[in-house]
C-alpha cells in the first residue's frame, strides 16, 4: 500500500511572533508558555494554523473528522462484543488506506502520560498547538483531583519516514477547533529521549502550574 507524504507544516508555522518576542520553533514557543513568558492562547494559536495554506492542504486532503475518530476510538476499545471483535481492525485498515507520511521533524504534543498501549497498538492521539496540550494538562489534573501544582506534557519530534497519521478536521465553529489534532495510525518506535522539570517564573501572573515535567521524545 503506497502512502503519500504530507507537505512541511512547521517551517511553514515557524517562526512566530507572540507577544513582541519571536520563537523559531513549536519547542521554543512551548517553553516561553511553560515558564510565563508568554501566555498560551490556544485560540490565537488555532487562528495562525487556519491561517496557513499548509495546514489547510493537511485537513482538506483529509476525510477524517472528529465524530468518525470518536467512533474509532470507541469501537478500538471495546472489548465486551466478541462477535465484532474483527470491526475495529477493519475500520483502521479502511483508515489506513487514506493515512498519509507525517512529514520529518514535525512536532506533536501529547497531555499527560501517553497511553501504555499506545506502542503495542501503534495508536494515540496528538495536536500541533502546544497552548492546546497545555489546557488538556491542566484538565488532566483537575480532574484527578491533583492537589500537586505540576503538569505533564509530551513533545513528540518525528524522526523517521514511515509514520502515518491523520490531520483531523475540526468544526471551525465550535469549541472543538482548538483540538488541531494529529491521529497516529502506524510507526515503529517511540522512544524517550529526554526528560526536564520546567519552573514556571510567572506564576504570579500567570494560570500555569508552578512545574511542568516535559518528555521529549523521537518517534519513527
Amino acid at each position: 500500500m503506497s502512502h503519500s507524504t504530507l507537505p512541511q507544516l512547521d517551517s511553514s508555522l515557524y517562526p512566530q511572533v507572540w507577544q513582541q518576542q519571536t520563537y523559531d520553533n513549536p519547542q521554543c514557543l512551548l517553553r516561553a508558555m511553560l515558564t510565563g513568558l508568554i501566555t498560551p492562547d490556544p485560540y490565537d494559536f488555532t487562528k495562525q494554523l487556519q491561517a496557513n495554506n499548509i495546514y489547510q492542504e493537511w485537513i482538506n486532503a483529509s476525510i477524517f473528522g472528529r465524530y468518525i475518530q470518536r467512533s474509532f476510538e470507541a469501537l478500538y476499545s471495546q472489548t465486551e462484543d466478541s462477535f465484532n471483535m474483527d470491526i475495529p481492525a477493519l475500520f483502521r485498515n479502511e483508515l489506513l488506506r487514506h493515512a498519509q507520511y507525517v512529514p520529518l521533524e514535525q512536532v506533536l504534543f501529547v497531555a499527560g502520560n501517553i497511553p501504555k498501549n499506545a506502542r503495542r497498538e501503534k495508536l494515540f492521539t496528538t495536536t500541533l498547538n502546544p497552548a492546546t496540550v497545555i489546557l488538556g494538562a491542566q484538565k488532566l489534573n483537575q480532574n484527578a483531583q491533583k492537589t500537586a501544582q505540576e503538569l505533564l506534557v509530551n513533545e513528540i519530534v518525528v524522526k523517521g519516514g514511515q509514520v502515518l497519521g491523520f490531520p483531523i478536521r475540526h468544526n471551525k465553529r465550535t469549541s472543538e477547533r482548538i483540538r488541531n489534532e494529529v491521529l497516529i495510525l502506524d510507526f515503529k518506535e517511540l522512544r524517550l529521549v529526554n526528560e526536564v522539570l520546567i519552573e514556571n517564573r510567572g506564576v504570579e501572573r500567570s494560570n500555569i502550574a508552578e512545574t511542568t515535567q516535559l518528555r521529549s521524545y523521537e518517534l519513527r
